[in-house]
C-alpha cells in the first residue's frame, strides 16, 4: 500500500477491526442478490424476490439508525451482538419459509425483522474517528473504508449468485449470515479500540442526529444518490440481457465498482486544504454528469468504459461525505449520523430500482438510464440548494475541524460545524 495507508495501520488494533469490519459488512452486498437468486431458483417470481429485497432494504433504513443510536449510548459490544442475533434469526427464518413453500406473508414478516442488521461500516468508521479525530490520517482512514466498501460490492454479489445458483438455493444468504455473525463477534471482541459510549444523563441531548441541518442535506442528497445506484444496477442487468449476455451484467457492475475503488485509493493519498463542502458538491455534480454517457452506449464494451468512468466519482464523494458528517454531527451521535447516510442510500436504492424496472419493462433497457440521469440531476439540485446549510453553523454551535476531519485552516477560514 502507499505510505499514507501504511501509516494508519501502525496503531495497534487497526488491522484487527478492519478485517472484522470487512467480514461483517459483506452481507451488505450479498443478501439482496442472494435472496433474489434463492427465490427465483426455488421457482418464485421476480416480483416476489424484488419485493423481499426492497423490504429488507427499507426495514434496515428505518431500524439501522435506531440501532446505531443505542450504540452511541451503550457501546458497540452491548448493542451489536443481540441485534446481530435477531437479524441472523430472521434471515434464517426467511430461508426456512422459502425452502418449505410457506405463504408469502411469512417471508415478508421475516424480511421486516431482518432490518435490525447493524451498519458495520459505520461502526468501523467510528473507531477510526476515535483514533484519528482532527488529524490528516482520518481522511486516509475514511478513504480506506470506501475502498473496502467497493471491494465488498465487487466480490459480494457474484459470490452470492454463484453460491445460490451453483450449490443450493439458500447458500448465498446462509454464507452472508455466517459472515455477519463472525464479523460482528470478532469486531466487538476488540474492546481496546471501541469508542467510548455516551450514556444518557439529565443534561444529555436525547434528540436524533437527524435534527442537524447539515445532516438533513446530506441524507436528502443521498436518497437521490441511492436512486442512481439502484437504477444503474437494474438497467445494466437489463441492457446486458437485451444484448444476449445476461451474465455480463454482473461483470459490468464489477467494472463500475472497480472504477470507484481505484479512485478511492488515489483520493486517500491526497491532502486537501480549504473547505470540504465545495469538493462534495463537485463530486455530486460529477456523479450526475457521468450518467450521460450511459445513455449513449450502444454496446457492452462502450458501456463498460462509461461505467468505469462513472465509478471514478463515487468513492471520493462518499469519503468527503463521511468527513462532513464527522465535522457536522456531535461526537456523541456520530455512529447514528453515519448510519443515516446508509438509510438515505437504502431508500434511494429501493426507489431507483423500482422505477427503473418499470421503465425497462415499458421502454427498453437503454431508456432506463434516463432514471439514473434524473436521479443524478436531483442529487445535484439538492446539494446546491442545501449548500448554505452545510457551510453556515447552527446557532450556538462552536467551530470545529474542517470537512476532512482535521484542523487544516484558521478559524476565520473555516466557519464551523453545523449541528
Amino acid at each position: 500500500m502507499p505510505s499514507p495507508y501504511r501509516a494508519i495501520f501502525a496503531l495497534p488494533g487497526t488491522k484487527g477491526f478492519t478485517a472484522a469490519g470487512l467480514l461483517g459488512r459483506m452481507p451488505l452486498s450479498m443478501v439482496g442478490i442472494g435472496v433474489l437468486t434463492m427465490v427465483t431458483e426455488l421457482g418464485g417470481s421476480y416480483a416476489l424476490a424484488g419485493g423481499l429485497t426492497a423490504t429488507i432494504a427499507l426495514s434496515a433504513a428505518a431500524v439501522g439508525p435506531q440501532v446505531s443510536r443505542l450504540v452511541d449510548r451503550h457501546g458497540q459490544r452491548r448493542v451489536l451482538r443481540p441485534a446481530t442475533l435477531v437479524a441472523a434469526a430472521s434471515v434464517t427464518g426467511l430461508l426456512v419459509a422459502a425452502a418449505n413453500g410457506w405463504p408469502s406473508w411469512t417471508l415478508f414478516l421475516f424480511a421486516v425483522v431482518a432490518g435490525c442488521v447493524p451498519s458495520v461500516g459505520s461502526m468501523v468508521r467510528a473507531r477510526w474517528t476515535a483514533l484519528f479525530r482532527d488529524t490528516p490520517q482520518l481522511h486516509t482512514a475514511y478513504s480506506f473504508e470506501s475502498i473496502v466498501d467497493e471491494v465488498c460490492f465487487i466480490v459480494g454479489p457474484p459470490l452470492a449468485a454463484l453460491l445460490s445458483a451453483g450449490w443450493f438455493p439458500e447458500a448465498g444468504p446462509v454464507v452472508a449470515v455466517v459472515f455477519l455473525v463472525a464479523g460482528v463477534w470478532w469486531l466487538t471482541a476488540l474492546t481496546a479500540t471501541e469508542p467510548e459510549p455516551h450514556p444518557r444523563s439529565d443534561e444529555s441531548d436525547t434528540s436524533s442526529a437527524l435534527r442537524s441541518r447539515g445532516l438533513q442535506v446530506l441524507v436528502a442528497t443521498f436518497v437521490a444518490t441511492g436512486a442512481i445506484f439502484g437504477s444503474v444496477d437494474v438497467v445494466t442487468m437489463g441492457f446486458a440481457e437485451e444484448l444476449g449476455s445476461k451474465s455480463a451484467g454482473g461483470l459490468l457492475l464489477a467494472v463500475w465498482a472497480f472504477g470507484s475503488c481505484l479512485a478511492g485509493i488515489v483520493f486517500g493519498t491526497l491532502r486537501f486544504k480549504g473547505k470540504a463542502e465545495p469538493r462534495w458538491v463537485l463530486g455530486i455534480s460529477a456523479m450526475a454528469v457521468s450518467m450521460i454517457p450511459l445513455l449513449l452506449a450502444g454496446n457492452l464494451p462502450i458501456l463498460a468504459v462509461a461505467l468505469f468512468v462513472s465509478g471514478l466519482a463515487i468513492a471520493p464523494t462518499m469519503i468527503t461525505t463521511m468527513a462532513l458528517i464527522e465535522a457536522h454531527v456531535p461526537r456523541e451521535k456520530l455512529t447514528e449520523g453515519m448510519t443515516w447516510i446508509s438509510t438515505g442510500l437504502a431508500v434511494g436504492i429501493a426507489l431507483g430500482s423500482s422505477v427503473a424496472g418499470l421503465v425497462v419493462d415499458g421502454a427498453g433497457a437503454r431508456s432506463g438510464y434516463v432514471v439514473s440521469l434524473s436521479a443524478g440531476a436531483a442529487a445535484a439540485a439538492v446539494a446546491f440548494a442545501g449548500y448554505r446549510r452545510l457551510t453556515r453553523p447552527a446557532q450556538g454551535e462552536e467551530p470545529s475541524s474542517d470537512g476532512d476531519g482535521y484542523s487544516g485552516n484558521s478559524r476565520e477560514e473555516q466557519p464551523g460545524r453545523v449541528a
